[in-house]
């Protein structure tokens, strides 16, 4: 129990630990790992697990081999008819070849993130060069992302990279360019507006005049109908009054005087001027009239 207690031992186990861990390595499921000998790669396909290494003689270089996303920053572009548009698009890509991205980007990861950067430009400037702003934003932007991630796909396998996916997010018009744009679409709304508004004036018109002249027509057709039922009936009025004083003439006569006395005499203020013996009264003299 004392030895174990000994500084000296434990001294011992401490360096012990120390040498074995240095003639081994671990790598994780999410690596990519090489081992370089005096910078020449001896191995670059170690599974995940624990592996042994020569101290100072071999160097481990690891990657991470998950899909990384790269966010390059908005650039100014132009398009087919030299219209100034900002686009913003990112770039999903893994390590697909540890050997051949260490000899052409080196150990350190980032600078994989400049050197796409750079391609991803250049890809996406030719590819919006050879398109109107139109394309670009609608119809287009479909073949347009495939395009630019298979030729960006072709570069970076020679670096031992491989593109899963070219998005963009966003294309929109410069500051300055904007506000120019903007007055030219209003422009254009308010004359397609006013173009609707005189199509529409004119059709009201039409309607209107449309609309008047079934009125007079319907108008005039029923005035035309009802003067003729109006005829119609002063006509068949006549016979039957010419019919009834056929039947009786001294009751025919009785009748329409009662009704002229109902007429003359309906009013509060009427005042009549005759004489006594005037024919207007003939029923008021006698029951019985003694016109023939």
């Amino acid at each position: 129990m004392s030895r174990l207690l000994n500084p000296f031992f434990l001294l011992f186990l401490v360096l012990a630990a120390m040498l074995i861990s240095s003639f081994l390595f671990t790598v994780h499921e999410r690596e990519l790992a090489i081992k370089v000998w005096l910078g020449e790669i001896t191995d670059d396909e170690l599974p995940p697990g624990l592996h042994s290494k020569v101290p100072v003689l071999h160097k481990i270089h690891k990657f991470d081999s998950r899909i990384l996303t790269l966010d390059v920053n908005p650039e100014r572009m132009l398009t087919r008819e030299n219209k100034n548009v900002i686009v913003d698009f990112f770039i999903k890509w893994r390590i697909a070849d540890a050997r051949t991205f260490y000899k052409r980007i080196g150990p350190i990861e980032s600078r994989a993130d400049s050197r796409l950067t750079q391609l991803g430009n250049n890809e996406v400037r030719n590819a919006i060069k050879s398109r109107t702003i139109r394309e670009v934003v609608s119809t287009d932007r479909s073949d347009l992302m495939t395009e630019i991630g298979g030729k960006l796909g072709d570069q970076a396998a020679g670096l031992g990279i491989e593109i899963v996916d070219v998005r963009i997010k966003k294309v929109e018009l410069p500051e300055d360019v904007r506000d120019s744009v903007y007055e030219r679409m209003k422009k254009e709304r308010a004359k397609i507006a006013r173009e609707i508004r005189s199509e529409g004036e004119e059709s009201s018109k039409k309607i209107r005049a449309t609309a008047n002249r079934v009125r007079e027509e319907t108008l005039a057709n029923a005035y035309a109908e009802s003067e003729a039922t109006r005829g119609t009936g002063d006509g068949e009025s006549a016979r039957i009054y010419a019919e009834a004083y056929k039947e009786n003439p001294e009751f025919y006569s009785l009748y329409r005087s009662l009704s002229a006395y109902r007429q003359a005499f309906s009013g509060e203020n009427n005042v009549l001027l005759l004489k006594p013996d005037s024919e207007f009264f003939r029923y008021f003299n006698s029951p019985i009239s003694t016109a023939k």
